[in-house]
């Protein structure tokens, strides 16, 4: 039949004459159900799943509440945790990081500090909180950065105090978009670029946080939490933080388990009980209202091998090239309970998913070892 002859056919003549049509090989059905198959778990996982990063108008930033009832206080503290959590950024041409240093006095590293911001300004900011007395500055940068600040006393919620007071200064420029908490003991590990890009890039907070079951975990939780806070979200960690801005403005913004801490985690408690506020208070908040959007360990380094009250410090004789070295090539962060097990839980320094080095910053130096920082200081920071 000729091809114009077709289209001359009525229904009826083309039902009798069918056109002939491929069939789909079997292999081929298997492969196309196969890739269905596969895209439609993709999109189920990328909806329960999203990167830490990620913000969904479908998905609630916060845990499920709770089966009882939430208190008035609870329900306006999430609102307004889910509101920051939630509100995009704001975007800054000149993005900084501020830099708070937590001191009782003056700072006796700060001619490193001066090595390590040099041919940066426009990039960081510096605040410092000096409890005890006002500081002597031998290096110009540091010069009118200091705060208002009131008295500090280890193990007391002042110390949160301090903290909070360092972070709404900070937030008052707008152009601050990573917040670092630093003690008087810090130094830098590497060179600026390499901090600026670790932090401004990364798509997490660093809040150190972790379960301990010990005496000197969640043997300081009291009961008089109850019921914002249990014993089940009770966490542990170091208090040196680097958080991003919408993590500040949350903790400057909390209220009630701020007031929770200063009233039931202090030293000399019911039952011999030693709580320190700054070593709980933020792992625990953010464990309960934002456990995907922090990292789970510091990016300042300190070294509790020696089992003291207090961390090891360096003096001038352990400052070498291979110490620092050795600290900058850590890529694994480690946790010990404190009860007889002594469990030790270690898990890879994850930065937006790929394994990096852990720490920015190392801490505790005595102020003698200045001169040695000072001259390894280009060789060990060079990348």
């Amino acid at each position: 039949m000729k091809l114009h002859q077709v289209w001359q056919l009525g229904v009826k003549d083309m039902k009798a004459a069918p056109l002939a049509r491929p069939r789909t090989s079997p292999r081929r059905r298997v492969w196309i159900l196969a890739v269905a198959a596969f895209i439609f778990m993709a999109v189920v996982w990328a909806y329960l799943y999203p990167p830490p990063h990620y913000t969904s108008p479908m998905r609630d930033w916060l845990p499920a509440e709770p089966a009882r009832e939430l208190t008035d206080e609870e329900r306006a503290a999430r609102v307004v945790f889910r509101q920051i959590l939630t509100t995009p950024p704001l975007r800054s041409k000149s993005s900084k990081i501020a830099f708070m240093f937590l001191t009782p006095g003056t700072l006796p590293f700060e001619r490193l500090w001066e090595k390590f911001f040099e041919g940066h300004e426009g990039r960081y900011t510096i605040y410092v909180h000096a409890s005890r007395e006002k500081p002597e500055h031998v290096s110009p940068i540091f010069v009118g950065r200091e705060i208002h600040s009131e008295k500090v006393t280890w193990g007391k919620i002042s110390m949160v105090d301090a903290e909070r007071r360092l972070l709404a200064n900070a937030l008052q420029d707008i152009d601050n978009q990573h917040f670092v908490l630093l003690s008087d003991s810090c130094v830098p590990l590497h060179n600026f670029d390499y901090v600026y890009d670790y932090l401004m890039g990364a798509n997490l907070s660093f809040i150190d946080c972790f379960y301990d079951p010990g005496p000197h975990g969640n043997f300081r939780y009291s009961k008089n939490m109850l019921p914002e806070v249990t014993e089940n979200d009770f966490r542990k960690g170091s208090q040196w933080f680097s958080v991003k801005r919408q993590h500040a403005l949350m903790i400057i913004a909390d209220n009630l388990y701020y007031t929770k801490f200063k009233l039931h985690c202090r030293p000399g408690m019911e039952d011999g009980r030693n709580c320190y506020a700054d070593e709980h208070y933020l792992p625990t908040v953010f464990h309960m209202m934002d456990p995907d959007g922090i990292a789970n360990w510091s990016v300042t380094h300190v070294d509790w091998s020696e089992g003291k009250w207090h961390p090891k410090a360096y003096r001038a004789k352990d400052v070498t090239f291979e110490l620092l070295k050795n600290i900058t090539s850590i890529d694994m962060s480690y946790h010990v309970t404190s009860d007889s097990k002594k469990v030790v839980t270690k898990n890879p320094c994850l930065w937006n998913g790929a394994k990096r080095p852990c720490y920015l910053f190392a801490r505790k130096f005595y102020p003698e070892s200045i001169n040695n920082l000072l001259t390894l200081f280009a060789n060990y920071t060079l990348i």
